[in-house]
């Protein structure tokens, strides 16, 4: 036979022959193979929560232990802010329910709801300073102009209203429904902007319910006040043709005029003051 022969090879002395075919035998594995793992995946879902659990209790019950030693009663109420209208000895009566309270049980919002109800007080802050301090902060009302005969408005348009008014007759007078007091404020600082460079001030401003604008200016260096009716709406247009008209025509006879009306398209009225007449002393008559 030609080409390569396979030729059975005896096994070596002292080795047992590999089984060969389906008589080869295979090695076992070992028994802690062949058993089931354990699973401890179910353990490590529940160590969190119940971590949780116990730092919450432990944090709660430390809380209520040491709650009676940090929570001391309130010994210094401080009132900050630049008071001009209202006094501090005010201030303290108005809070003075509340002081009795503890630091951690003191009703800050409603402390601050009750400062804010007082007339001249436009917001407060109130906050509490470790261990046993309540600072207060108060801005004022600014007031701008009286509303009506009852009230004043402040910068904002919103009006309030103090016990005493007698004080506060030098600032303009505004009118109007209560529902268009910024709008009347609106109005009032425009006006008086574009009047100021010729001398003149607001003394009444009124908003009638039919939507119609009246303007009083007061007495001063331009002469005694005058009245100006700026009817509804451009009031800004008609002040315009106003200082246009009054610094080529009316300036010299300002003094001579009671009301000017701005009604009109394209043009206005004056009205001229009623001279005064001239006053005659009367004779002293001699008496025996």
């Amino acid at each position: 036979m030609q080409g390569a022969q396979l030729r059975h090879q005896p096994p070596a002395p002292g080795r047992k022959p590999v089984p060969r075919g389906a008589s080869r035998m295979v090695a076992k594995e070992p028994m802690s193979a062949r058993l089931p793992k354990a699973n401890f995946s179910f353990l490590k879902s529940l160590f969190w929560p119940v971590l949780l659990v116990v730092l919450g209790f432990g944090t709660y019950e430390g809380a209520t232990r040491l709650l009676p030693y940090a929570d001391r009663p309130i010994t210094k109420i401080a009132v900050q802010g630049d008071l001009s209208y209202i006094s501090q000895q005010a201030v303290q009566q108005r809070i003075a329910p509340y002081v009795a309270s503890s630091f951690f049980t003191i009703d800050l919002a409603g402390m601050r709801t009750e400062l804010e109800q007082m007339p001249w007080i436009a917001h407060a802050e109130v906050r509490r300073v470790w261990p046993d301090q309540v600072v207060i902060r108060l801005e004022e009302q600014l007031p701008v102009a009286r509303w009506g005969d009852e009230s004043l408005l402040n910068n904002q348009g919103q009006a309030f209203t103090p016990k005493e008014l007698a004080n506060y007759e030098h600032l303009p007078q505004l009118f109007g429904p209560q529902r268009a007091q910024q709008q009347v404020m609106q109005q009032y600082q425009v006006l008086s902007q574009m009047l100021r460079p010729l001398g003149f001030s607001i003394a009444r401003l009124e908003l009638r319910e039919r939507g119609s604008w009246f303007l009083t200016t007061g007495a001063g260096s331009s002469g005694p006040g005058i009245e100006l009716l700026l009817g509804r709406g451009n009031l800004v247009e008609k002040m315009r043709r106003f200082i246009a008209i009054y610094d080529k025509t009316l300036k010299d006879q300002i003094t001579n005029i009671a009301r000017i009306d701005l009604r009109y398209a394209n043009g206005l009225a004056v009205g001229w003051r009623e001279p005064v007449a001239p006053t005659t002393d009367k004779p002293a008559v001699a008496k025996n």
